[in-house]
């Protein structure tokens, strides 16, 4: 599951705005600001796959262990 910290550092990391990222993800503003939220407002599961969709298909690879969560952008092989 994303968390809403893993949503806006993957953001910085892309440099996107959360209107970037919802458009990207096909989700509406108010639902990816519910997501981002630290106060814990719920959000559709669905909503949560479509980011990370968006966000794995644009480099960025989601890190959770016993220490913790992160992000992490990885550099793509592109085919030319």
């Amino acid at each position: 599951m994303i968390t809403a910290r893993q949503s806006r550092a993957a953001r910085a990391l892309l440099g996107w705005t959360q209107e970037t990222l919802a458009d990207r993800a096909r989700v509406s503003l108010t639902a990816l600001k519910r997501l981002e939220s630290e106060s814990g407002l719920e959000v559709y599961e669905s909503t949560r796959d479509e980011v990370r969709r968006a966000f794995e298909g644009s480099g960025i690879v989601f890190l959770n262990s016993d220490q913790g969560v992160g992000v992490m952008l990885v550099n793509r092989k592109r085919d030319d």
